[in-house]
């Protein structure tokens, strides 16, 4: 118990690795699984304390409308762009079929936020729920979503190498950049991994790898993706560098402070 106080972060994504992987002998991969992880470990070591300081981060909706929109616009800005890119290239103008009906993308928002199944309530409720603000208490923003970033890739190495899944290696690229966009969000959005859960559901919304039959337009689909996410995450470093490197004790305060306007103990 002493080595899972000392080292929560690591004991997370180790558990997380097992169970997640777990469904790998029966060609799946249980992605709630990060979700159970993070829920074990908080529960060692932090108690109802650390249960309501993370259910918490998932409800702070008290956030200015700005991030509510950032959080939308971003992730379908860069779907637009790497289709539109694409396109440019050669490839023929697809049919995206979320847009059908006007509803269709705020349903399949709704779908991606609630469905636990899914992988974005898990990953958003663990990685920004816990793991990031954890890793920031001890850490700049900037240290903490690199750390982010090696963990969070490496659980999803199943996803990239498993033909089943339809994806490939070159995505942890996207990856890791959109960790460092979810980082920049949670950490303007005064702490809320709603927002980010937000963002992580549009980002779902249009499935990209079924836009084309030829898999070259695919294949550079998903090339031109990563490259697109890669220079946010630039621009977001290079542009706002006094959030990347506030000081972990200004970090924390921040977060106290946004938990208490939710009525609930960081």
């Amino acid at each position: 118990m002493s080595v899972i106080k000392r080292h929560p972060v690591i004991t997370f994504f180790l558990l997380a690795y097992a169970l997640s992987w777990a469904a790998i002998p029966w060609q799946s991969f249980f992605a709630p699984g990060v979700l159970v992880a993070a829920l074990i470990v908080v529960s060692l070591t932090e108690g109802v304390a650390g249960l309501k300081a993370m259910a918490s981060r998932l409800i702070r909706w008290r956030v200015s409308w700005v991030w509510y929109a950032v959080a939308v616009a971003v992730p379908l800005s860069v779907k637009f762009a790497s289709i539109a890119l694409n396109t440019a290239f050669g490839a023929p103008a697809p049919v995206i079929t979320e847009f059908n009906v006007w509803y269709s993308l705020p349903i399949a928002i709704a779908i991606n936020i609630v469905n636990p199944l899914n992988a974005q309530l898990p990953e958003e409720a663990s990685f920004r729920g816990w793991a990031q603000p954890k890793l920031q208490t001890t850490r700049t923003p900037l240290a903490a979503t690199i750390l982010m970033a090696i963990g969070v890739t490496i659980w999803h190495i199943p996803l990239f190498v498993m033909p089943q899944f339809g994806s490939s290696s070159i995505e942890a690229a996207a990856t890791i950049a959109v960790t460092f966009w979810y980082a920049w969000l949670f950490n303007h959005a005064s702490g809320s991994s709603l927002l980010t859960l937000i963002a992580h559901a549009t980002e779902g919304t249009i499935e990209t790898s079924t836009l084309w039959q030829a898999s070259g337009d695919t294949t550079r689909l998903t090339w031109l993706y990563a490259v697109v996410w890669c220079l946010v995450a630039g621009a977001l470093l290079i542009f706002d560098r006094g959030l990347w490197t506030r000081p972990a004790a200004d970090v924390a305060a921040a977060d106290g402070r946004a938990a208490q306007r939710v009525g609930i103990g960081a």
